[in-house]
C-alpha cells in the first residue's frame, strides 16, 4: 500500500476542510495539545454564516479562535471536559459551558450515549511508515472520538511527539478523510510553576515518607505533586512506576534521576503509562518516541480495576478546601468552575483497592482571599454554598497539609472532625471545634 500516495490524495487546505462544518453540528476539536490551530482559525473565519455549532474539548492553552468572534453564543458554544485557565474565564461571555463527566468514563460515553459527531478535527504527530499519525500526549478518549465521528480531519503538527503505547494512541490513514498541515505551531505550555514554597516541601515530606521502594505513583498537577516529584527525585526510593492520569513535568524529573524502571509494576511492567501529557518542552521531548512510556485510553488508566492491579499504589492530588465531614472540593469555588472532575476520585478510590496502596488529598491549611486580602482556612465546617463535592467523605483516605497527615478512612464523625482540625491552621482551630459543636460532630473529651 502506498500510503504516501493516500496522504497526498487527501491533503487539502484548511479553508477547503471546514467546509464540512454546518449548522447546528456537533464538532470535536480534541484534547489539550491536540486542540487545532489552523483548522480553528478557519472554522472562525466561517463565523457569518454558521449558526449553533456546539464544539468539545479541553485542557487548552489559549482561547480558540471560535470563542472570539463577535456574537459568539449565536455561532459557536464551548463544551469543556476539563476547565484550563483559559477555559475558566470564558466561562462569563456566556458560550463556555463545563461537562460533569468522571473522566475514566469519557471513552464509553462517545461510543455509547454522545450526540453525534459529524466532525472530528484535531492536531497529530507526522505520519509514520506504516501510515499512523499517533494522537501525541493525548490518547485519552480520541479513539472513541473518531469513532463516532462522520467525518475526521488530521491536522499535522511537526512539533507534536511521536508518543507510543500500542493502545487507542494512534489513527491510521485509512481512518482519516482530509490532512492538513498547518504551520507546525510549538506545543502549549503548561509551566511547572516556580520555586516549591516553604507549605509545598512541608506537605511533601509528609507525603514521600510513606512511599516504599517499588510504589506505583499518580501524581495530579499543581506545585505540590511537583514538590512530591522534586523530592522523590532526590530521595533514595527506588524502582519505581508511573500509572497516572496526567504525565506532568515532575515525572521526567524523577526519571531522569534513575528513581523510575518499573521494574516490580503487576501490569505493563517497565512501563510508565498516561492518558494524556502536558507540561514544558522538557515533557514533550521526554515522551516522544520513548519506549518506555505507553500512551493509553483513559478508559484503562483510570480504571480502579486497572488501578487495584498494582500494589503499593500511591495517589497524590490537590483539594481547592476540605470540611469537617471529610468532603473534598477539587474543582470549583462556589459556583464558579476552576477545572473538573476529572479522575481524581478513580484514583482515590483505586489506591485503596490496590494491596499497601494509598491515597494523599493535600492542600496548604489557608490560602490569601485576594478580593478581601484576609487569610482564609481551606478547611471548614462546610463547603461554600454552590462548592462541587469532587470526592465525597466515604472515599477519602489521607488528608495533608502543612500542619501535618492523617487517615481518615473508617472514622466516625467525631473522630474525623477532630483529626482534620488537627491540621487545619491554628489560628483556626478554635472557631472549627466551635462549627463542629454545634454541628454535633465534636466530643468535649476531644479536649482534655
Amino acid at each position: 500500500m502506498n500510503y504516501a500516495a493516500q496522504y497526498q490524495s487527501k491533503l487539502t487546505t484548511p479553508e477547503q476542510a471546514v467546509q464540512v462544518v454546518r449548522s447546528g453540528d456537533w464538532v470535536d476539536y480534541g484534547w489539550a495539545t491536540g486542540t487545532p490551530e489552523a483548522l480553528d482559525q478557519a472554522l472562525a473565519a466561517r463565523y457569518p454564516e454558521l449558526t449553533d455549532v456546539k464544539v468539545r474539548g479541553g485542557i487548552i492553552f489559549h482561547k480558540p479562535a471560535i470563542m472570539a468572534v463577535p456574537d459568539v453564543a449565536e455561532h459557536f458554544t464551548w463544551n469543556s471536559w476539563h476547565m484550563s485557565g483559559a477555559e475558566r474565564k470564558m466561562i462569563a461571555e456566556g458560550a463556555t459551558f463545563y461537562c460533569p463527566l468522571r473522566y475514566s468514563e469519557l471513552p464509553r460515553y462517545y461510543r455509547e450515549n454522545a450526540a453525534p459527531i459529524h466532525v472530528a478535527m484535531f492536531q497529530v504527530s507526522p505520519m509514520d511508515k506504516h501510515g499512523y499519525f499517533t494522537f501525541g500526549p493525548n490518547a485519552s478518549h480520541m479513539a472513541a472520538v473518531c469513532e463516532r465521528a462522520e467525518v475526521i480531519i488530521v491536522e499535522v503538527n511537526e512539533n507534536m511527539p511521536r508518543c507510543l503505547g500500542g493502545q487507542e494512541n494512534a489513527i491510521h490513514i485509512d481512518q482519516v478523510d482530509m490532512v492538513v498541515e498547518g504551520g507546525n505551531p510549538p506545543l502549549g505550555q503548561l509551566p511547572a510553576g516556580g520555586p516549591a514554597t516553604d507549605v509545598d516541601q512541608a506537605v511533601a515530606r509528609l507525603i514521600v515518607e510513606e512511599i516504599p521502594n517499588g510504589a506505583c505513583l499518580q501524581l495530579g498537577i499543581g506545585g505540590m505533586p511537583n514538590a512530591v516529584g522534586s523530592l522523590i527525585a532526590q530521595s533514595d526510593l527506588k524502582d519505581l512506576g508511573v500509572h497516572t492520569e496526567m504525565y506532568v513535568d515532575a515525572f521526567v524529573d524523577i526519571a531522569m534521576a534513575g528513581k523510575i524502571t518499573g521494574a516490580r509494576k503487576s501490569i505493563d511492567r517497565g512501563r510508565q503509562t498516561y492518558a494524556f501529557g502536558a507540561g514544558t518542552q522538557k515533557l514533550y521531548d521526554y515522551l516522544d518516541d520513548n519506549h518506555t512510556c505507553m500512551a493509553a485510553p483513559v478508559s484503562y488508566t483510570n480504571d480502579a480495576r486497572t488501578i487495584a492491579q498494582l500494589d503499593h499504589f500511591v495517589s497524590i492530588n490537590n483539594a481547592v478546601d476540605v470540611d469537617l465531614f471529610g468532603q473534598v472540593n477539587a474543582e470549583s469555588a462556589g459556583i464558579r468552575q476552576i477545572s473538573g472532575a476529572g479522575g481524581q476520585l478513580d484514583f482515590v478510590l483505586g489506591a485503596y483497592l490496590s494491596q499497601g496502596g494509598k491515597s494523599f488529598i493535600c492542600c496548604s491549611s489557608t490560602f490569601m482571599n485576594k478580593k478581601t486580602g484576609k487569610l482564609e482556612s481551606r478547611i471548614k465546617p462546610t463547603l461554600d454554598v454552590g462548592s462541587v463535592v469532587t470526592d465525597a467523605r466515604p472515599n477519602i483516605h489521607y488528608l495533608v497539609t502543612e500542619f501535618g497527615k492523617v487517615n481518615l478512612k473508617g472514622t466516625s464523625s467525631w473522630e474525623r472532625a477532630e483529626k482534620i482540625i488537627s491540621v487545619a491552621h491554628p489560628d483556626f482551630r478554635e472557631e472549627l471545634i466551635a462549627a463542629a459543636e454545634t454541628m454535633h460532630i465534636w466530643r468535649r473529651s476531644n479536649r482534655r
